[in-house]
């Protein structure tokens, strides 16, 4: 039996950290976006944080400063470690198809979660992007008037508005798949505690 680690302590710190942040950032932000709504329907107040705007933007300020400290150390040691190199490349597009059919049929190999298969290094990559893009739409629609340069490439306030929400649509979606998958393959919820996987030599 061999014991490998394969996902460092800071790996594993930023994970949960981010996942709470998340959560907040999420749950404070659905009860602005009650106070104003893009569109014609609203988000039940039981999964909403804040009890009213106000109260909702000081849970969203501060769990935006906890994601952005967690993500920017999480960059960093990404990037400089070579971990990104490592876990999310090559993303080919034959692999990524030939991974997104086998998911459809419901026979998408698991079988060494030391390695990401390339519908994970999408998945993944895609978040880290997506999440960059919420912080960077979030902070146009903060500061429009001071960062009104930022705010203009995203078609001014209304439309840093209308990116922050789709950017948030397509990040839960991206976790949703993500617990799906844990799941339907719980050792990874383990490895993400432990850092360590068990593997016969």
């Amino acid at each position: 039996m061999q014991t490998l680690e394969i996902h460092p302590l800071v790996v594993r710190l930023s994970h949960w950290i981010n996942a709470l942040a998340m959560i907040l950032m999420l749950a404070s932000g659905w009860r602005i976006y009650n106070a104003s709504p893009l569109f014609p329907f609203n988000f039940p107040s039981a999964i909403t944080i804040g009890g009213w705007l106000a109260g909702a933007l000081q849970w969203h300020f501060a769990a935006m400063w906890l994601l952005a400290a967690n993500g920017l150390v999480y960059l960093a040691y990404g990037i400089l470690s070579g971990h990104f190199r490592r876990k999310l490349l090559p993303i080919t597009p034959s692999a990524l198809i030939a991974d997104l059919l086998a998911a459809a049929r419901g026979r998408l190999a698991h079988d060494d979660l030391a390695t990401y298969n390339a519908a994970q290094r999408a998945a993944y990559a895609a978040l880290i992007l997506t999440a960059i893009v919420q912080v960077l739409s979030g902070l146009a629609v903060w500061k429009p008037v001071q960062l009104q340069g930022l705010a203009a490439l995203m078609g001014g306030y209304e439309g840093a508005r209308l990116l922050h929400f789709l950017a948030m649509a397509l990040c839960v979606s991206l976790v949703a798949v993500h617990i799906v998958m844990v799941i339907l393959v719980p050792e990874t919820f383990l490895t993400m505690i432990t850092g360590r996987l068990k593997r016969h030599e």
